[in-house]
């Protein structure tokens, strides 16, 4: 596979802050990565090292082979990006945001005039062209910004916070357009707070937490390893503390001690009945939730002193 993407030993410093240090590593050509992390985390810095709207203090930055400092042109014109905010002139109307950007990347006059046509149709916005972008509604404007990185059909698409603020039925119908764009081919980048995107979207996730790289690998693969099963098990009369055979598990005890909160690992649950058994408990229903990469998420940025939400 083709590496679209390669970050090596990356740092950068904002003085005498690090925001991201010796973070390392590759997105292949056709792949949905996500890029996730707290506020703070590095996500946007990194983006900006990408796209040549940064510098950096150390590492190396490619894009399909192209070095971002060195051969600024021709990886910026590989790349469409999507900001968190919106960014347009205030002087434009929406189709004239769109020829100009495809301008910028070279496109000739007609071609991005065509090109702009097309996308605002795609987006159903050819009613509203002639429009100022301060006339659009918020959904309409987040359309303009994905329209506006796809002009110049860039190989990779990143999109920062892209469905932030819209409603639910924009946001599936993002979610349906960017599957089809990554099936044709495009190489797609994300960050997103909302976790059950990228976890219906993303093959493989990348998390950064305080500048570092904390985990890299398949969505699935990431799930299973940061967690078990969440099981809840109620019970017919209540519990006043853990029995000491199962104190070595994380149990949280919760509705006055009628029902039991703990994640299945070692073959905690058959631990658990056991005991129960022993001491003379009935069961009055067990709940056994399938673990989410929201579940992954916390438990890779969470303090390891923070004790957990009940």
């Amino acid at each position: 596979m083709e590496t679209a993407i390669s970050i090596k030993n990356l740092s950068k410093d904002y003085r005498r802050l690090r925001a991201i240090e010796d973070v390392s590593l590759e997105v292949e050509a056709g792949e949905f990565f996500g890029f996730l992390g707290p506020n703070g985390a590095g996500k946007t810095t990194t983006i900006s090292v990408l796209t040549g709207l940064a510098n950096f203090s150390a590492g190396q930055v490619r894009v399909f082979g192209h070095d971002v400092l060195t051969e600024y042109r021709k990886t910026r014109a590989l790349i469409g990006l999507v900001p968190q905010e919106f960014n347009f002139d205030p002087f434009l109307t929406a189709k004239q945001i769109l020829t100009y950007e495809a301008g910028y990347f070279g496109v000739p006059k007609r071609q991005a005039k065509e090109r702009a046509e097309e996308l605002l149709g795609f987006f159903k916005l050819t009613e509203k062209s002639n429009d100022g972008y301060k006339k659009l509604s918020g959904g309409m404007k987040r359309r303009l910004l994905i329209a506006r990185a796809l002009v110049h059909r860039p190989k990779i698409l990143i999109l920062d916070e892209p469905t932030a603020g819209v409603d639910l039925e924009l946001r599936y119908q993002l979610w349906d357009f960017l599957r089809g764009l990554n099936k044709e081919g495009t190489t797609i980048f994300l960050t997103t707070h909302y976790i059950e995107e990228a976890e219906k979207l993303c093959s493989r996730i990348g998390v950064i937490h305080r500048g570092k790289i904390v985990a890299l690998e398949p969505t699935e693969a990431l799930v299973r390893r940061m967690s078990g099963d969440q099981v809840e098990l109620y019970l017919k009369k209540e519990m006043l503390s853990v029995p000491e055979d199962v104190e070595a598990i994380p149990i949280v005890l919760e509705d006055k001690g009628r029902k039991l909160r703990f994640e299945e690992r070692d073959n905690a649950v058959a631990k658990v009945l056991k005991s129960l058994h022993n001491h003379g408990y009935e069961i009055d229903r067990i709940d056994i939730r399938r673990p989410t990469l929201e579940d992954a998420f916390l438990r890779l940025i969470r303090d390891p002193k923070e004790k957990a939400a009940p």
